[in-house]
Parts: structure tokens; C-alpha cells; sequence
């Protein structure tokens, strides 16, 4: 009764976003109230995407804000270290300076070699993929008392997540041609053309979730001339999606005995079920997934929350499949790297006028305290777990970052 009480007070003056410190807190940079960001080069999981594209970086420093990138860091996304110094960045080679910045922004979870080289008490915002994360690497973030942002749970003021929407839009896309080209007898496919052929029925194509990767699979899927099926136990997903395809649609919630009978004649199956605070539902059996068609294929969007197929492994871009029970798996947790220009630029979107909206406050605390979406991604905070569910995982602490920041104030 006491523990719901507090909590209800300190919901109450976070809501109100009436800031009274008791004491002065550590400044963001040397310059109260501006920002220092730091964009190392991403080296693992074959990742092609850089965090801010260069004009992002030139709003941020016309708004006197400081940004380093480490040399080379945007290059296979085709922004070169000129493009970044003309826009006002620093572009340094030491990485051990980049992580020294008070928040290094990232489009894969930081290593432990990476945290390592924190001075701590930084802030990081990068994803978070479930599956890699460990108890040794969520010691580490809270040894250095880094305050750790996963870009998939931010959410903006429609309480929607912006991060994933826009990814969404590009993986959905992505998620279809790459499994018509798995189709093909080069990839161990079936041989079959995704949209057939007059006189030759198409392939069909199960879509599992109606959000927006569902959405846009289904949109590629049916302008390939596919056969589609989408579930989803949310009725007005399906309906939402019913609406904005424009046209019938063959919907049904996640029956398992359904879906196992639809599974069993499927040419694709595209996971993208996403959970709003944990890992993703697992749907999809390993019995499931033994009875499919030989040469079929599996796409799982939803890996990076663990998947939702059974037989599901993450994978990457230097070997971005695996045949298990005779199904092509496709399970490459940053899809969107493939086209890393276009992802860049999506993400860059998003965090600069986050960034920006920050600029009024005059430390990380006041920055979390006073943005409700930036505050829904933190998952470590000053040494403390803020995420229940990895806290259930592990048998750790856990600690409502709500709480921890009324505590500061």
C-alpha cells in the first residue's frame, strides 16, 4: 500500500513537469543547457547505418551544440568525413574520444569493450536487441552508471514509437523482396515467383502481425501480385489495415490450429509481431515450422525482440540465412542496414529534433524528467535496472526510473 502510494505521488509530479531541485546536478557539457554527442563507427553485425546524417549534425551545431564522429563512421552510408565537417562536426579517429562524449548515440547496442571505454555517467541511446543482451553486459552499463536509451521504446506524444514505425515502414518493404528473392533456386528456394504468372497461381505469402512491418508487407506483398493472409489477435489492427490496403483482405486472429493449417501450403511467412516492453510473443512452433513446405522461407522481423518463431537464430549480412527442417531462415536483427541511406536518414530524423527539444535543460536528469517518450526507453539508470522484464530475466534489482527521478529532484 506504502510502495503504491509513492509511486502515485511521484507519477503525479512528473505529470506536472515542475522541476524543483534540491541541489545542482551535473551539467550536460562545459556549456550549461548544450549538448555534446558523440557518433562512434559502428563495427559489428554488419552494420551500415550511421546514428545522425550530416544535416542533422549542422542543425544541431547551428543551435550550439557540440557533435564528434569518429572518421569513416557514415561512410557506407555514403556520407563522407567532409560532409560531416562541413556541416560543423569534429570528425576524430581516436574512438576512445568519441565515447567520452556525454551521450554517444549508436544504431547497434554499444559492446562491453565499448562501455568499457566510458568514463561513466553518460547517457547512451542505441537499440536494444533482447537476444544479445546478458547479465555481464547490463553489469557493465550499470558498474559505469550509464543511463542506457533503447530507440525502439521511445515514444513521442501520440504514445506511438516513432523509431519503430519508421524502421517498420522500411523493414515491411524489405522484408517481402528479400523473401521473393529467397524463393529462387540460387538461394535454395522453391523456384516460385512470388507473384505468378498468368494461368499459375501466386505464391502465398502469411503475414503474422498487423502493425505497420504487417502493413507494409502487405502493401509490397500484394503489389508483387502475392497471395496474402495476415493474423493478429488485435481486431482493430486488422481492421486499421483493412481500411488502409483499401481493398478485402484475408484476416484472422492467431488461432494456433488455424495458423498451423495455413502454414502448412505457405510459400513465406513474415514474422512482425512487436511487443511494446519486452520480448516479442513466440507464435510459431518448432512442430509448426517442421510441417512447411521444403524450400520455403521464414522472415523474422521480430528477432531483434527474440523472434517469434521457435526455430528462429539471429543471423546477419555476411550470412543472412540458415535451412532448418528444409525452411530458408532469414532472422538479420537490423534489416533496414540493407539500405543503410535511406535508414539513416529515417532515424536521423527522429532523434535531431529530439535532441534539439532538449536544449532548454541543463542536465541528462532534467532531460529525462521533462520527456516522457525519451524516459520510456531507458532501461539502465545510475546503476540501477529499469526494465522489469530484463529484471525477471536475470533475477535482477529492479527499480522504477519514475521513482529514481522524483529522488533527484
Amino acid at each position: 500500500m506504502v510502495n503504491d502510494i509513492r509511486k502515485q505521488l511521484a507519477f503525479e509530479a512528473l505529470s506536472q513537469e515542475v522541476l524543483s531541485p534540491q541541489e545542482k546536478l551535473a551539467d550536460m557539457s562545459a556549456d550549461s543547457g548544450k549538448l555534446f554527442l558523440g557518433i562512434p563507427k559502428e563495427e559489428r553485425l554488419q552494420e551500415n547505418r550511421v546514428a545522425l546524417t550530416p544535416n542533422a549534425v549542422s542543425m544541431l551545431v547551428a543551435n550550439g551544440h557540440r557533435v564528434i564522429i569518429e572518421k569513416d563512421a557514415g561512410k557506407r552510408s555514403f556520407y563522407t568525413d567532409d560532409d560531416y565537417s562541413n556541416a560543423g562536426g569534429e570528425v576524430i579517429e581516436n574512438k576512445n574520444e568519441i565515447f567520452k562524449a556525454k551521450i554517444v548515440l549508436k544504431v547497434v547496442p554499444p559492446t562491453i569493450e565499448e562501455i568499457n571505454l566510458m568514463p561513466g555517467d553518460q547517457m547512451v541511446i542505441s537499440p536494444l536487441h533482447m537476444p544479445l543482451v546478458t547479465e555481464d553486459y547490463l553489469n557493465a552499463l550499470k558498474n559505469k552508471r550509464i543511463t542506457a536509451v533503447a530507440m525502439e521504446y521511445l515514444k513521442d506524444r501520440k504514445d506511438s514509437f516513432p523509431i519503430v514505425r519508421t524502421l517498420s515502414e522500411i523493414a515491411g518493404l524489405s522484408a517481402v523482396l528479400t523473401a521473393a528473392e529467397l524463393l529462387s533456386i540460387p538461394n535454395h528456394g522453391r523456384g516460385v515467383l512470388l507473384g505468378g504468372i498468368a494461368g499459375i497461381p501466386p505464391a502465398k505469402v502469411l503475414i503474422l502481425g498487423a502493425g505497420v512491418v504487417g502493413e507494409f508487407a502487405t502493401k509490397a506483398a500484394l503489389g508483387l501480385g502475392a497471395s496474402v493472409r495476415v493474423f493478429d489477435n488485435n481486431i482493430y489492427k486488422l481492421m486499421r489495415l483493412q481500411n488502409s490496403i483499401g481493398i478485402p483482405l484475408h484476416t484472422s486472429v492467431l488461432n494456433p490450429k488455424y495458423l498451423e493449417y495455413q502454414i502448412k501450403s505457405a510459400d513465406v511467412v513474415i514474422g512482425a509481431i512487436h511487443s511494446k516492453t519486452a520480448r516479442a510473443p513466440m507464435v510459431v512452433s518448432e512442430d509448426m515450422v517442421l510441417k512447411m513446405k521444403q524450400g520455403s522461407v521464414i522472415v523474422d522481423v521480430s528477432i531483434d525482440q527474440g523472434g517469434c518463431f521457435e526455430t528462429s537464430e539471429i543471423t546477419t549480412h555476411d550470412h543472412p540465412t540458415f535451412i532448418k527442417y528444409g525452411v530458408i531462415h532469414y532472422c538479420v536483427p537490423n534489416i533496414a542496414s540493407k539500405v543503410p541511406r535511406t535508414a539513416s536518414s529515417a532515424i536521423s530524423n527522429i532523434i535531431a529534433p529530439l535532441l534539439l527539444a532538449a536544449s532548454d535543460v541543463q542536465n541528462l536528469d532534467e532531460m529525462l524528467f521533462a520527456n516522457p517518450g525519451l524516459r520510456h526507453g531507458v532501461y539502465t539508470y545510475k546503476g540501477h535496472l529499469t526494465n522489469e522484464y530484463l529484471s525477471q530475466r536475470f533475477g535482477m534489482k529492479y527499480a522504477d526510473i519514475n521513482l529514481l527521478l522524483t529522488s533527484s529532484f
